[in-house]
């Protein structure tokens, strides 16, 4: 179980900062744009959403659980 869990957390970590730095390589600015015009920022920045993304969320485990079934009412 905690395989997987970290094993889905890395490869959106991996693909949020793959997708950061292809984002600051073919669309970044030349230096005057804060996120786009430094490659380890944009870098960062894909990596913290590719992480944000995958991570799982306690609330909607537990409403799912409370209401026997995957619709939230």
């Amino acid at each position: 179980m905690m395989k997987k869990y970290f094993l889905r957390l890395t490869l959106g970590a991996v693909s949020g900062a793959i997708l950061g730095y292809s984002y600051y390589y073919f669309i970044g600015c030349n230096g005057s744009c804060a996120i786009a015009g430094n490659p380890y920022i944009s870098t960062a920045y894909g990596l913290l959403a590719g992480v944000a993304l995958v991570f799982p969320s306690k609330i909607k485990n537990s409403e799912v659980k409370e209401n026997g079934n995957n619709t939230v009412s």
